[in-house]
Protein backbone atom coordinates (compact mmCIF):
# COMPACT_ATOMS: atom_id res chain seq x y z
CA UNK A 1 0.00 0.00 0.00
CA UNK A 2 1.05 3.70 -0.71
CA UNK A 3 1.89 5.88 1.98
CA UNK A 4 4.35 8.94 3.28
CA UNK A 5 6.41 8.70 6.14
CA UNK A 6 9.49 10.33 8.07
CA UNK A 7 12.81 8.59 8.14
CA UNK A 8 14.99 11.54 9.15
CA UNK A 9 13.83 13.38 11.90
CA UNK A 10 16.72 15.95 11.60
CA UNK A 11 15.69 17.32 8.31
CA UNK A 12 13.56 20.41 8.15
CA UNK A 13 10.72 20.27 5.85
CA UNK A 14 11.42 22.29 2.96
CA UNK A 15 14.05 18.91 2.38
CA UNK A 16 12.92 16.67 0.16
CA UNK A 17 13.61 13.44 2.05
CA UNK A 18 11.71 15.15 5.38
CA UNK A 19 8.38 13.45 4.25
CA UNK A 20 9.05 11.00 1.90
CA UNK A 21 6.84 8.40 -0.35
CA UNK A 22 6.84 4.44 0.64
CA UNK A 23 4.85 1.53 0.00
CA UNK A 24 4.30 -0.35 2.90
CA UNK A 25 2.90 -3.91 3.57
CA UNK A 26 -0.79 -4.13 4.38
CA UNK A 27 -1.83 -3.99 8.04
CA UNK A 28 -3.60 -6.66 9.59
CA UNK A 29 -6.43 -5.82 12.26
CA UNK A 30 -6.64 -6.99 15.91
CA UNK A 31 -9.65 -8.12 17.72
CA UNK A 32 -10.86 -4.36 18.43
CA UNK A 33 -9.47 -2.92 15.01
CA UNK A 34 -10.87 -1.81 11.82
CA UNK A 35 -8.95 -1.18 8.94
CA UNK A 36 -9.85 1.52 7.04
CA UNK A 37 -9.24 2.83 3.53
CA UNK A 38 -8.38 5.94 4.27
CA UNK A 39 -9.93 8.54 1.65
CA UNK A 40 -8.79 12.26 3.34
CA UNK A 41 -6.64 13.19 6.03
CA UNK A 42 -6.24 15.97 7.60
CA UNK A 43 -2.52 17.85 9.06
CA UNK A 44 -2.17 18.82 12.84
CA UNK A 45 0.79 20.35 15.03
CA UNK A 46 1.23 17.20 16.61
CA UNK A 47 2.56 15.66 12.88
CA UNK A 48 4.66 18.27 13.17
CA UNK A 49 5.89 17.84 16.38
CA UNK A 50 6.33 13.91 16.11
CA UNK A 51 8.02 14.50 12.81
CA UNK A 52 10.65 16.53 14.48
CA UNK A 53 11.48 14.49 17.27
CA UNK A 54 10.58 10.77 15.83
CA UNK A 55 12.63 7.95 17.48
CA UNK A 56 12.63 4.38 17.44
CA UNK A 57 12.24 2.58 14.18
CA UNK A 58 11.76 3.78 10.83
CA UNK A 59 10.14 4.70 8.53
CA UNK A 60 7.08 6.42 11.23
CA UNK A 61 3.94 6.88 9.29
CA UNK A 62 2.40 10.41 10.02
CA UNK A 63 -1.24 11.34 10.05
CA UNK A 64 -3.90 11.94 13.02
CA UNK A 65 -7.20 12.83 11.46
CA UNK A 66 -8.97 10.42 9.21
CA UNK A 67 -12.11 9.54 6.98
CA UNK A 68 -12.00 6.50 5.51
CA UNK A 69 -14.38 3.14 5.06
CA UNK A 70 -13.90 -0.03 6.58
CA UNK A 71 -12.28 -2.64 4.89
CA UNK A 72 -12.44 -5.43 7.55
CA UNK A 73 -12.72 -5.65 11.01
CA UNK A 74 -11.21 -7.55 14.05
CA UNK A 75 -12.77 -10.33 15.81
CA UNK A 76 -14.49 -8.74 18.81
CA UNK A 77 -16.04 -5.61 16.44
CA UNK A 78 -19.33 -5.07 17.32
CA UNK A 79 -19.80 -0.77 16.49
CA UNK A 80 -19.11 -1.17 12.90
CA UNK A 81 -18.81 -3.57 9.97
CA UNK A 82 -17.35 -3.23 6.58
CA UNK A 83 -18.32 -0.12 4.25
CA UNK A 84 -18.96 1.80 7.14
CA UNK A 85 -17.54 5.36 6.27
CA UNK A 86 -16.22 6.70 9.57
CA UNK A 87 -14.07 9.51 10.90
CA UNK A 88 -11.53 9.52 13.57
CA UNK A 89 -7.86 10.65 15.12
CA UNK A 90 -6.42 7.55 15.57
CA UNK A 91 -3.97 6.98 18.67
CA UNK A 92 -0.77 8.51 19.04
CA UNK A 93 1.14 4.96 19.62
CA UNK A 94 0.20 3.65 16.26
CA UNK A 95 0.78 3.76 12.53
CA UNK A 96 -0.99 7.18 11.47
CA UNK A 97 -3.55 8.20 8.59
CA UNK A 98 -1.10 9.06 5.86
CA UNK A 99 -1.50 5.30 4.30
CA UNK A 100 -3.84 3.88 2.06
CA UNK A 101 -4.75 1.58 4.66
CA UNK A 102 -4.78 2.13 8.71
CA UNK A 103 -5.53 0.05 11.89
CA UNK A 104 -8.14 2.13 14.37
CA UNK A 105 -9.33 0.54 17.45
CA UNK A 106 -13.12 1.19 17.07
CA UNK A 107 -13.64 2.40 20.39
CA UNK A 108 -12.28 5.88 19.40
CA UNK A 109 -13.84 5.88 15.86
CA UNK A 110 -17.15 7.68 14.57
CA UNK A 111 -19.54 7.42 11.60
CA UNK A 112 -18.77 10.01 9.50
CA UNK A 113 -21.55 13.26 9.59
CA UNK A 114 -23.44 12.39 6.40
CA UNK A 115 -23.99 15.74 5.84
CA UNK A 116 -20.43 16.74 4.75
CA UNK A 117 -18.14 15.44 1.80
CA UNK A 118 -14.85 13.35 2.88
CA UNK A 119 -12.54 16.39 2.71
CA UNK A 120 -14.92 18.78 5.20
CA UNK A 121 -15.31 15.74 7.70
CA UNK A 122 -11.86 14.96 7.60
CA UNK A 123 -11.04 18.36 9.40
CA UNK A 124 -12.92 17.33 12.30
CA UNK A 125 -11.98 14.79 14.54
CA UNK A 126 -8.64 15.50 16.17
CA UNK A 127 -10.07 19.30 17.30
CA UNK A 128 -13.35 18.19 18.33
CA UNK A 129 -12.43 15.89 20.59
CA UNK A 130 -9.54 17.89 22.31
CA UNK A 131 -12.43 21.00 22.19
CA UNK A 132 -15.08 18.88 23.18
CA UNK A 133 -12.51 17.11 26.32
CA UNK A 134 -11.22 20.35 26.92
CA UNK A 135 -14.17 22.36 27.36
CA UNK A 136 -16.77 19.77 29.09
CA UNK A 137 -13.92 17.16 30.92
CA UNK A 138 -11.52 19.19 31.74
CA UNK A 139 -13.32 22.47 32.78
CA UNK A 140 -16.10 20.64 33.79
CA UNK A 141 -19.06 23.89 31.96
CA UNK A 142 -21.78 21.72 31.55
CA UNK A 143 -24.21 21.90 28.35
CA UNK A 144 -26.18 24.81 28.63
CA UNK A 145 -24.29 25.92 31.42
CA UNK A 146 -21.71 29.16 32.00
CA UNK A 147 -24.76 32.23 32.06
CA UNK A 148 -22.61 34.98 33.38
CA UNK A 149 -19.28 33.43 32.75
CA UNK A 150 -16.57 34.80 30.81
CA UNK A 151 -14.47 31.81 28.15
CA UNK A 152 -11.25 33.68 26.82
CA UNK A 153 -9.94 31.55 24.13
CA UNK A 154 -6.29 31.99 23.07
CA UNK A 155 -5.31 31.39 19.35
CA UNK A 156 -9.08 30.79 18.36
CA UNK A 157 -8.79 30.78 14.66
CA UNK A 158 -6.17 27.42 14.93
CA UNK A 159 -7.97 24.18 14.40
CA UNK A 160 -9.06 23.43 17.83
CA UNK A 161 -9.67 26.54 18.46
CA UNK A 162 -12.40 27.09 15.54
CA UNK A 163 -14.07 24.35 17.19
CA UNK A 164 -13.90 25.15 20.66
CA UNK A 165 -15.60 28.45 19.83
CA UNK A 166 -18.48 26.69 18.32
CA UNK A 167 -19.18 24.08 20.83
CA UNK A 168 -18.85 27.13 23.56
CA UNK A 169 -21.19 29.21 21.52
CA UNK A 170 -23.69 26.69 20.79
CA UNK A 171 -23.97 24.38 24.02
CA UNK A 172 -23.54 26.67 26.60
CA UNK A 173 -24.32 30.07 28.04
CA UNK A 174 -20.98 31.36 28.38
CA UNK A 175 -19.73 34.51 26.58
CA UNK A 176 -17.12 33.39 24.16
CA UNK A 177 -14.14 36.22 23.32
CA UNK A 178 -11.23 34.84 21.11
CA UNK A 179 -7.80 35.87 20.40
CA UNK A 180 -6.97 36.45 16.65
CA UNK A 181 -3.91 38.90 15.16
CA UNK A 182 -5.10 39.59 11.94
CA UNK A 183 -7.65 41.00 10.41
CA UNK A 184 -8.52 37.45 8.06
CA UNK A 185 -7.99 35.58 11.09
CA UNK A 186 -10.46 37.70 13.05
CA UNK A 187 -13.28 37.28 10.80
CA UNK A 188 -12.87 33.86 10.92
CA UNK A 189 -13.82 33.61 14.31
CA UNK A 190 -16.45 36.05 14.54
CA UNK A 191 -17.80 33.73 11.86
CA UNK A 192 -17.76 30.43 14.10
CA UNK A 193 -19.67 32.29 16.94
CA UNK A 194 -17.43 34.26 18.66
CA UNK A 195 -18.78 37.02 21.01
CA UNK A 196 -15.99 39.27 20.75
CA UNK A 197 -12.49 39.22 19.43
CA UNK A 198 -9.08 40.64 20.66
CA UNK A 199 -5.71 40.86 19.25
CA UNK A 200 -3.48 38.45 21.49
CA UNK A 201 -0.37 40.34 19.97
CA UNK A 202 -1.33 42.87 22.40
CA UNK A 203 -1.85 43.04 26.43
CA UNK A 204 -4.54 40.96 27.07
CA UNK A 205 -5.78 42.84 29.62
CA UNK A 206 -6.35 45.84 27.41
CA UNK A 207 -8.27 44.14 24.75
CA UNK A 208 -10.35 42.86 27.59
CA UNK A 209 -11.38 46.05 29.11
CA UNK A 210 -12.42 47.55 25.87
CA UNK A 211 -14.49 45.20 26.16
CA UNK A 212 -16.01 46.16 29.53
CA UNK A 213 -14.75 42.79 30.76
CA UNK A 214 -11.84 42.74 33.44
CA UNK A 215 -11.63 39.47 34.71
CA UNK A 216 -12.82 36.18 33.03
CA UNK A 217 -13.58 32.73 34.71
CA UNK A 218 -12.20 30.16 32.27
CA UNK A 219 -9.62 30.73 29.69
CA UNK A 220 -8.50 28.06 26.69
CA UNK A 221 -4.59 28.57 26.11
CA UNK A 222 -4.32 26.59 22.71
CA UNK A 223 -0.84 28.29 21.29
CA UNK A 224 2.02 29.96 22.65
CA UNK A 225 1.22 29.87 26.36
CA UNK A 226 4.60 30.58 28.39
CA UNK A 227 4.46 33.94 26.13
CA UNK A 228 1.07 34.70 27.30
CA UNK A 229 1.38 33.13 30.69
CA UNK A 230 1.69 36.10 32.72
CA UNK A 231 -1.08 38.27 31.03
CA UNK A 232 -3.47 35.28 32.07
CA UNK A 233 -2.79 35.02 35.99
CA UNK A 234 -3.86 38.76 35.61
CA UNK A 235 -6.66 38.54 33.58
CA UNK A 236 -7.70 34.98 35.26
CA UNK A 237 -10.44 35.56 38.08
CA UNK A 238 -10.57 34.21 41.69
CA UNK A 239 -11.29 30.46 41.70
CA UNK A 240 -10.84 30.46 37.95
CA UNK A 241 -9.60 28.09 35.66
CA UNK A 242 -6.80 27.51 32.90
CA UNK A 243 -6.79 24.86 30.12
CA UNK A 244 -3.81 23.96 27.90
CA UNK A 245 -2.94 22.03 24.63
CA UNK A 246 0.08 22.97 23.68
CA UNK A 247 3.69 21.91 24.72
CA UNK A 248 5.03 25.71 27.14
CA UNK A 249 8.47 25.59 28.72
CA UNK A 250 8.57 25.10 32.54
CA UNK A 251 5.51 27.53 34.33
CA UNK A 252 5.29 28.86 37.46
CA UNK A 253 2.18 26.97 38.99
CA UNK A 254 2.77 29.11 42.05
CA UNK A 255 1.78 31.96 40.34
CA UNK A 256 -2.08 30.54 40.47
CA UNK A 257 -1.57 30.12 44.08
CA UNK A 258 -3.08 33.55 45.16
CA UNK A 259 -6.29 33.34 43.28
CA UNK A 260 -7.13 29.84 43.98
CA UNK A 261 -6.79 28.64 40.37
CA UNK A 262 -6.69 25.64 38.94
CA UNK A 263 -4.38 24.38 35.91
CA UNK A 264 -6.11 21.29 33.33
CA UNK A 265 -4.35 19.79 30.92
CA UNK A 266 -6.62 18.24 27.59
CA UNK A 267 -4.37 15.61 25.50
CA UNK A 268 -6.84 13.95 23.78
CA UNK A 269 -4.43 10.71 23.06
CA UNK A 270 -4.80 10.27 26.65
CA UNK A 271 -7.45 8.15 26.50
CA UNK A 272 -6.45 5.17 24.00
CA UNK A 273 -2.77 5.58 24.86
CA UNK A 274 -3.94 4.35 28.27
CA UNK A 275 -6.48 2.48 26.93
CA UNK A 276 -8.58 3.53 29.79
CA UNK A 277 -12.18 2.42 31.22
CA UNK A 278 -13.74 4.95 29.52
CA UNK A 279 -12.01 5.07 26.35
CA UNK A 280 -15.06 4.40 24.22
CA UNK A 281 -16.42 7.40 25.60
CA UNK A 282 -14.58 9.58 22.44
CA UNK A 283 -16.62 7.07 19.92
CA UNK A 284 -19.69 8.95 21.59
CA UNK A 285 -18.45 11.97 21.19
CA UNK A 286 -17.50 12.13 17.42
CA UNK A 287 -20.81 10.19 17.72
CA UNK A 288 -22.50 13.45 18.83
CA UNK A 289 -20.49 15.54 17.29
CA UNK A 290 -21.59 13.87 13.99
CA UNK A 291 -25.03 14.64 14.67
CA UNK A 292 -24.71 18.40 15.40
CA UNK A 293 -22.99 18.46 12.49
CA UNK A 294 -25.86 16.57 9.94
CA UNK A 295 -28.46 19.30 12.57
CA UNK A 296 -26.44 22.66 11.54
CA UNK A 297 -25.50 23.26 15.10
CA UNK A 298 -21.73 22.61 14.04
CA UNK A 299 -19.55 23.44 10.91
CA UNK A 300 -16.27 21.78 9.67
CA UNK A 301 -12.92 23.69 10.27
CA UNK A 302 -11.33 22.91 6.57
CA UNK A 303 -9.47 25.97 5.82
CA UNK A 304 -7.55 25.07 3.35
CA UNK A 305 -7.58 21.65 0.61
CA UNK A 306 -3.69 20.65 -0.51
CA UNK A 307 -4.55 18.47 -3.03
CA UNK A 308 -4.25 14.86 -3.33
CA UNK A 309 -2.47 12.66 -0.17
CA UNK A 310 1.44 12.52 -0.90
CA UNK A 311 4.95 13.86 0.61
CA UNK A 312 5.17 16.78 -1.48
CA UNK A 313 1.70 18.44 -0.59
CA UNK A 314 2.09 16.80 3.23
CA UNK A 315 5.44 18.77 3.23
CA UNK A 316 3.65 21.54 2.15
CA UNK A 317 0.87 21.57 4.78
CA UNK A 318 3.57 21.48 7.91
CA UNK A 319 5.76 24.30 6.50
CA UNK A 320 2.35 26.05 6.17
CA UNK A 321 1.65 24.79 9.80
CA UNK A 322 4.75 25.53 10.97
CA UNK A 323 4.61 29.36 9.82
CA UNK A 324 1.51 29.66 12.71
CA UNK A 325 -0.20 31.45 9.94
CA UNK A 326 -3.37 28.32 9.58
CA UNK A 327 -6.88 29.37 9.76
CA UNK A 328 -8.58 26.40 10.24
CA UNK A 329 -7.62 22.99 8.95
CA UNK A 330 -5.37 22.37 6.26
CA UNK A 331 -6.95 18.65 4.27
CA UNK A 332 -5.30 16.60 1.80
CA UNK A 333 -7.52 13.58 0.02
CA UNK A 334 -7.51 11.12 -2.42
CA UNK A 335 -4.35 8.92 -3.58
Amino acid sequence: MRAVATTRPDLPITDAQALVDLDLDMPQPGPRDLRVEVRAVAVNPVDTKVRRSATGEAPRVLGWDAVGVVDAVGSEVSLFQPGDTVYYAGAIDRPGSNAQYQLVDERIVGHKPASLDDAAAAALPLTAITAWELLFDRLRIAEGGGEGQTLLVIGAAGGVGSILVQLARQLTRLTVVGTASRPETQDWVYALGAHHVIDHSLPLAEGLARLGIAQVEHVASLTHTDQHYPQIIQVLAPQGQLGLIDDPGPLDVMALKRKSASLHWEFMFARPLHQTADMQQQHVLLERVAQLVDQGVLRTTLGEHYGRINAANLRRAHALLESNRARGKIVLEGW
